[in-house]
């Protein structure tokens, strides 16, 4: 494999967009850097003969995506009952911003997202089971797995992991201000960039939890 191959994904007619190309990127860093930052994904497959699109929590490990899901869930139980496992595309987006035109049609929205595609399956080696949940833990709250009860054996069996390796895959970024018309520049209406961004709360204590002091990793999420 050359450096290149190693830097980058390759990309496919899956993973190549018909219109703005060059928003699109296979630096395989930028991919990395944009699924780590989230949690949340929106998973597709095809259902009944129908599509279908699903949120579900997952984590990076390597080259690797781990979805979690109950094991009566329907794409848990097709993605193990299709022989090889079950193609899926999913997909992160983070939003940036707002970015509002002096007209309708350039009004856009700033933001960093990630398709992947590829064939899930059911996770069943215990040890590969074990990392990947915890690591779904620690994907949504880092340091968390290391703080909590593990699931016991019934909590276990009632919980599914489906892995998608990471092959089929491109980023798609787009940043900075609108794009104007040269006629438009000179018309009354306010144009630029409306900053969005997730901030966490200072965690609030169940009942319960009133009695444990608040560890350093949550207590860093104030404000954040």
């Amino acid at each position: 494999m050359s450096q290149t191959d190693t830097d980058r994904y390759l990309p496919t007619p899956r993973t190549t967009p018909t219109r703005a190309r060059h928003r699109v990127a296979y630096d395989r860093d930028l991919v990395h850097a944009i699924l780590d930052e989230g949690w949340l994904c929106h998973l597709a497959f095809v259902r009944d003969g129908l599509p279908a699109v699903l949120p579900t929590l997952y984590a990076r490990v390597g080259e690797r995506l781990y979805l979690h899901g109950s094991t009566g869930a329907r794409p848990v139980r097709e993605a193990a009952a299709a022989p090889g496992g079950m193609p899926v595309c999913l997909t992160v987006t983070h939003v940036d911003g707002l970015v509002l035109a002096r007209s309708a049609f350039h009004h856009s929205v700033n933001y960093r997202s990630v398709v992947v595609h590829g064939t899930a399956r059911p996770v069943t080696d215990a040890a590969e089971r074990a990392r990947a949940f915890d690591a779904v833990v620690d994907q949504v709250v880092p340091g968390r797995s290391a703080d909590c009860r593990p699931g016991d054996v019934k909590e276990l069996a009632a919980t599914a992991l489906l892995a998608v390796d990471l092959a089929e895959v491109s980023a798609k970024v787009r940043a900075g201000g609108p794009i104007e018309e040269p006629d438009d520049l000179d018309l009354p209406h306010w144009s630029g960039v409306l900053p969005v961004r997730t901030q966490y709360g200072a965690p609030v204590a169940a009942d319960e939890g009133r009695r444990v002091p608040l560890p350093a990793y949550l207590a860093a999420y104030a404000g954040r």
